[in-house]
């Protein structure tokens, strides 16, 4: 399970969702944007519905990778605790991890029912450079004493960040190297982030 808010989805959640395929041989990822995410105000800019959207876009040539509306169906605050308990009666006897970015693997500690996340999930995260790998490997052995199983991917994967790709769409700049071509016509086509 790769979850976020995906405001809007970019090269950079693509490269980490690929390279936890490779690291642990994964037979499919989910990738599932939030309703409304509980740790950041609402933007009220973009839909949920194109957000799954860009995320249809972004992932419809890649076989591995399945977008899922789970939290958007399920509507109010996306906590991925009641997400991971959806899917564990979905995929019976299915190990599933849940892929992080780096801040949200340093945090995962605090986010609701992490006793719940951790019993059911592989927390999987990764450095976003050189520095971050010593507090990611802090955080695993703290994790590791609370309960929890843990990945870290040690790889390059590109720093993008959603906020400055939505800054300069609205600026209208250049976001051609930051997000995959149909998700950028989309943004274009329906006038996001202006």
């Amino acid at each position: 399970m790769f979850g976020g808010s995906f405001n809007p989805i970019h090269n950079g959640h693509i490269q980490l969702a690929k390279a936890f395929v490779n690291r642990l041989c994964l037979d499919k990822v989910l990738i599932i944007p939030t309703y409304i995410p509980p740790h950041k105000q609402k933007d009220n800019s973009v839909t949920p519905d194109q957000k799954l959207a860009m995320c249809r876009l972004a992932f419809e040539k890649l076989p591995l990778f399945e977008v899922s509306d789970i939290e958007i169906k399920r509507k109010g605050a996306s906590y991925t605790y009641m997400t991971l308990q959806e899917l564990s009666e979905i995929y019976k006897g299915d190990g599933l991890f849940l892929i992080t970015g780096a801040d949200m693997f340093l945090t995962i500690h605090e986010w609701k029912h992490p006793e719940i996340i951790f019993s059911l999930a592989t927390v999987c995260g990764v450095p976003r450079n050189d520095e971050d790998i010593k507090s990611l490997q802090k955080q695993q052995d703290y994790l590791s004493a609370l309960g929890a199983k843990t990945e870290i991917l040690d790889a390059n994967v590109m720093t993008v960040s959603s906020t400055d790709i939505r800054n300069k769409a609205k600026n209208g700049e250049d976001i051609s190297t930051l997000v995959p071509r149909a998700v950028e016509n989309y943004i274009k086509e329906n006038g996001l982030y202006l």
